[in-house]
């Protein structure tokens, strides 16, 4: 693994690919895009890739507490991804951090309101009046972070930011099917929109510094030349 990386960095990225959540090779997404890797965190179900997703969220969201100012009081999981991790992570925190572990709790949402015993959108703890930092696995149009958004303001919560597993760093897709032309990410646009801090655990840069050590050199080409093509301007 490359040196430049931070450590827990190394080791998610390592546990990915030996689980089988990053591949390499050929794939086509949503998009259309001919992606040359492929990020599937819905493959982090063993107790060890749960583990290792769970640590990685809970040191990124450390750190930016200590060198960006993060506050958040809930750790927020939009249904359904977001239901393990939200707890998962909650707990590695306050492993990590003791300090948080009185301090901060976990909720999620359901798909449709519960309409008996003490039914409502959110379960676990309520978000009125408290900050709330949604963890998920990727942001691809932005849509589903959206609709979280909505559902946190709704319930009175403010939503102090965003972390995600993965950042492909790469612009969305235009409109008139033209990918020749700058422009901005999913990211880049909630950031604009919401005036909310979005961090990651990996970006599309990560990866491509930390595959030098194990990738075939067609493989770094190939990513490298993906990046070129797709990188977005935010």
């Amino acid at each position: 693994m490359a040196s430049q990386l931070p450590a827990y960095k190394q080791d998610f990225l390592k546990a990915a690919i030996d689980g089988g959540v990053l591949k390499f090779g050929s794939f086509e997404l949503k998009s259309k895009r001919i992606s040359p890797y492929f990020f599937n965190a819905g493959e982090f179900h063993t107790a060890r890739l749960a583990g290792a997703i769970s640590s990685a969220f809970a040191q990124t969201i450390i750190d930016a507490q200590q060198k960006e100012g993060l506050d958040f009081d809930i750790v927020f999981g939009p249904a359904y991804k977001g239901i393990p991790l939200c707890s998962a992570i909650t707990i590695k925190i306050g492993e990590q951090a003791p300090q948080n572990l009185d301090r901060i709790s976990y909720s999620f949402d359901r798909k449709e309101a519960k309409d008996h015993g003490e039914g409502g959108n959110i379960v676990g703890a309520p978000l009125k009046g408290k900050r709330v930092l949604i963890v998920d696995d990727v942001i691809t149009a932005g849509t589903a972070k959206r609709d979280a958004i909505d559902k946190i303001r709704k319930e009175g919560g403010i939503v102090a930011g965003i972390v995600v597993a993965l950042d492909r760093m790469e612009k969305l897709p235009a409109a008139d099917g033209d990918d020749s032309k700058p422009g901005p990410s999913a990211i880049g646009e909630l950031r604009k929109e919401y005036g909310i801090p979005i961090f990651a655990i990996l970006t599309l840069d990560d990866i491509i510094a930390g595959m030098q050590g194990f990738a075939t050199p067609e493989d770094v080409q190939r990513t490298e030349e993906y990046r070129r093509k797709y990188k977005a301007t935010d």
